[in-house]
């Protein structure tokens, strides 16, 4: 289970500026798998299977940056978000380099 206390939205990843979020969906079980993406004060919701841009926007190059490593480590995002839904801590996923 989550130790107290736990991040709203822990984070999962962060390269270039951008930093990748994901968070709780508690009481909206049938809520699509996404995860948040922030850079300089813009944030971009994007969707998993397949990851695309449901919501918000970021710079054209950070999208871009964005929607590679999120195609790149789809899996650990969906594990990521199927332990967030059971109560645990997210793994960190490694960053674009």
């Amino acid at each position: 289970m989550l130790a107290a206390p736990f991040p709203f939205m822990p984070e999962l990843a962060r390269f270039y500026g951008i930093v990748i979020r994901m968070f709780v969906e508690a009481g909206e079980p049938h809520k699509r798998p996404h995860f948040h993406a922030y850079y300089a004060g813009e944030v971009a919701v994007y969707g998993l299977s397949p990851v695309e841009l449901i919501a918000g926007a970021l710079p054209r190059k950070q999208a871009r940056l964005v929607e590679a490593w999120a195609e790149l480590h789809e899996d650990e995002l969906d594990v990521d978000w199927q332990r967030l839904q059971a109560g645990q801590l997210p793994a960190p996923i490694e960053p674009l380099k």
